[in-house]
């Protein structure tokens, strides 16, 4: 059964519990591994309340997302003689309640909704030849979900290049696949269980802000679970001090080659090698004529390093 909240009145405060207490379709990517921004991880640590999700209503991209959809919208109906109308709801349905749905609008006269994205030029590329990015791809089959609904349209506005539609066919396979992963990703939140651990960047972002302060007086930690772990750091930092170290062998070969020259290039290969000029602050010279920066003018932060050393064996 379909159940439905409204969100056209709905508090700030409101939609941001909604959102963090159950998964909605931008989720749905991270949750398999397909979003390029967000791991399994980094999506688990927020839904757990152990990371405040970064509020991006007020970044550039974002509000320029929202103040043309309704264009878009208008040209989705241009382009196909279909009609669209809004849905001012949250949709939750019975049999799934760790997930939600908003949708930009359904299409009239038609079981399908419409999914509205606004990209700029630079991401034309992944448009080409009928495809399109696989966290879109997540996000409309996680609608077909919950909504129960045939198909989902997504119209892409390249800005100022290109408009594109593109018709997602609901797949009862796939549909039961993303299902089972976003039960199995929920039975992990409810239960404190971290998904497996990536090396994507949002995920040490989610580990530094989990555990930010270390604690001087804490017991090392026995680390012999990780054995598998430790020892493959120890092979990719010797993988990665043999690379560095023929990089900068073959990068000093084409330095000698350029000389005083700023430029040079081959086939599909171009170099340069320009003159900088950097100004720094020299703070002794300050402090022996001025006296030392009062206290309050230094901007304090914490964080932590993570640093691998391998002991010599006796």
């Amino acid at each position: 059964m379909i159940r439905k909240i409204p969100t056209a009145n709905m508090s700030k405060e409101g939609w941001t519990k909604l959102r963090s207490t159950t998964i909605g379709g931008s989720d749905a990517a991270s949750i398999i591994g397909l979003n390029p921004h967000k791991s399994a991880y980094a999506l688990w640590a927020e839904k757990t309340g152990k990371v405040i999700p970064e509020d991006i209503s007020q970044k550039e991209a974002v509000r320029l997302g929202t103040d043309l959809e309704d264009y878009v919208a208008h040209r989705f109906m241009e382009a196909t003689g279909k009609k669209v109308r809004r849905e001012n709801y949250t949709v939750f349905r019975d049999d799934m309640p760790y997930a939600h749905a908003n949708y930009d609008r359904l299409v009239i006269g038609e079981r399908a909704g419409l999914e509205i994205k606004t990209t700029n030029a630079l991401n034309l590329k992944k448009f080409k030849n009928g495809e399109f990015p696989a966290n879109y791809y997540c996000q409309c089959c996680h609608y077909l979900l919950v909504s129960g609904l045939d198909r989902w349209y997504l119209a892409v506005l390249v800005l100022g290049v290109e408009f594109k539609v593109f018709t997602i066919e609901r797949d009862e396979a796939e549909l039961a696949a993303l299902k089972m992963a976003e039960e199995n990703f929920w039975y992990q939140v409810q239960n404190d269980l971290p998904p497996e651990i990536d090396g994507m960047d949002s995920t040490i972002d989610a580990l530094n802000e989990t555990f930010p302060i270390s604690d001087p007086e804490a017991d090392a930690v026995d680390l012999t679970g990780c054995a598998v772990d430790l020892a493959l750091l120890d092979e990719c930092a010797q993988q990665i001090k043999a690379l560095e170290e023929k990089k900068k062998a073959a990068q000093a070969r084409v330095m000698e080659t350029l000389g005083a020259a700023e430029k040079g290039f081959y086939g599909g290969y171009s170099v340069s090698w320009k003159s900088q000029k950097r100004s720094t602050f020299d703070r002794k010279k300050w402090e022996k004529e001025h006296g030392a920066i009062p206290e309050e003018y230094f901007k304090v932060s914490d964080s932590r390093t993570f640093r691998f050393k391998k002991e010599n064996e006796e």
